[in-house]
């Protein structure tokens, strides 16, 4: 769903001219698209045509606006210099991506019996069209670090099932991380941060759709409503933006207002929206993530990553110890990074977050660092072999702080790694790694037994008072 008008479903950003890229404005193809309720690119009216050449005035949305004033008032707060408007000598244009609970995909996702009946010959939603479609032509027009085609790809021989690939240049080419030593540091602007991206990085917004709408998917064990009411203060949308260091197909930042410059602390809006894209997908493979401060975060400002992985992994369907049943939470040990397990089949989203942010602000009171993943899974009680994939999984990881050097091992051991997904360095690593050694490595990044047994303890509190 867009909106009617040229003004509310696009953002206008400024930006100079691109002599790297060969632009002398905008490329065409990055030009505001709409996407209707099909999923297709619907035509383009006379006013995005207006966008398409360099604009002898600077036009901006009501929304950019307001985010730009914002910005600017806390430039003036943080006693920060004044951001100066740029020459507007091109527009780069993005669409709104609206959606409500209608959209979720609720039923009939699972994994294929055989790698012939994979991702190819898999219905795409409207969500996986706009993302994949816009993370590809970004590809095309080197946008990237460095190209990324379909990655060597091994499942290590053993009962855990990890799933190594060979990406040799992100462990090369990505970002220098950055300088941290506490899991509550406050953001620094002197550092990168995600105001400083390309507008051409940018796929679109975001957005909730506040109409309420019936559902629509005949799932009848699914009873949910309109979307649920937002709380004063809540952000309508977020932006998502290319991993410009992608792990894997599709790789993508969902990042909240950059003028907000929050610092890399997960708040239950932001993972309600990764909560929402995960359903949003049709695809059993499309990941959500989160780092924290001291668990390999490489850029201390707010942001969730997202990525398809067409494999499998243990932990969607390892069986969970429950520890609050009215929460649905639980403890999953039987996998290679015991910890703690939240689940959905779709309702009650904002509920969740709630959950999962009480238990990820305490472990950022108690200087904690801290791993978190949502993947389709089933239900923590449903046998282990079943093909299906009827709600989401939210996993928890709490671990010891890392700080300093990330190029100690084959891989590091951060979200993807603690899920069973190993991006590995080297050819040399990719071809001798072991299952054997896959958990030593791991291991040496979790929490001590006794400590980890007591803070299941003090969560239980938490959650039941």
């Amino acid at each position: 769903m867009l909106s009617s008008t040229f003004e509310q479903s696009s953002i206008l950003l400024y930006t100079g001219l691109r002599p790297e890229l060969g632009l002398q404005e905008a490329p065409e193809s990055l030009l505001a698209k709409r996407w209707d309720r099909s999923g297709r690119p619907a035509g383009r009216s006379a006013e995005d045509a207006a966008c398409r050449g360099a604009l002898s005035r600077c036009c901006c949305s009501s929304n950019m606006a307001a985010s730009l004033g914002a910005s600017q008032a806390l430039h003036e707060t943080l006693g920060l210099p004044s951001q100066e408007q740029p020459e507007c000598r091109a527009v780069s244009c993005w669409e709104d991506f609206v959606y409500g609970e209608e959209d979720f995909v609720l039923c009939g996702v699972g994994w294929w019996r055989s790698r012939s009946e994979g991702p190819a010959s898999r219905t795409m939603s409207r969500f996986d069209r706009a993302l994949q479609s816009g993370w590809e032509e970004r590809m095309k027009l080197g946008l990237f670090r460095y190209h990324l085609g379909e990655l060597q790809t091994r499942i290590l021989p053993g009962n855990l099932r990890f799933v190594a690939q060979l990406n040799i240049q992100r462990g090369l080419e990505r970002r220098k991380p950055q300088d941290i030593q506490s899991v509550r540091q406050k953001f620094d602007p002197q550092q990168f941060h995600f105001s400083k991206i390309k507008p051409g990085e940018i796929l679109f917004h975001m957005v909730r759709d506040p109409t309420p709408h019936p559902p629509s998917r005949g799932c009848s064990r699914f009873q949910g409503g309109p979307l649920e009411s937002k709380l004063p203060g809540t952000p309508d949308c977020i932006l998502v933006v290319i991993n410009v260091s992608p792990l894997e197909f599709g790789h993508v930042l969902f990042i909240p207002d950059p003028a907000l410059c929050l610092p890399q602390i997960l708040t239950q809006e932001l993972l309600r929206f990764g909560l929402e894209s995960v359903l949003l997908s049709a695809h059993p493979g499309f990941r959500i993530g989160f780092n924290s401060l001291g668990a390999f975060a490489s850029v201390n400002h707010l942001h969730l990553h997202g990525f398809y992985l067409d494999w499998e992994l243990l932990i969607e369907t390892a069986p969970g110890e429950p520890l609050c049943p009215t929460l649905n939470f639980h403890f999953l040990g039987g996998v290679p990074a015991p910890g703690f397990l939240f689940y959905s089949e779709g309702e009650g989203l904002g509920a969740l977050a709630h959950s999962v942010c009480r238990v990820t602000d305490y472990l950022v009171d108690k200087e904690i660092a801290h791993n978190v993943f949502v993947t389709r899974g089933t239900a923590p009680g449903e046998p282990s072999h079943s093909e299906t994939r009827s709600g989401i999984r939210v996993l928890i990881w709490p671990r010891r702080s890392c700080f300093g050097s990330k190029g100690e091992a084959a891989f590091n051991v951060a979200l993807c790694e603690l899920a069973g997904h190993l991006p590995i360095k080297t050819a040399e690593d990719f071809q001798s790694l072991t299952e054997t050694a896959a958990i030593h490595i791991i291991q040496r990044y979790l929490l001590p037994e006794p400590q980890l047994s007591q803070l299941r303890g003090q969560l239980v509190t938490l959650l039941t008072e």
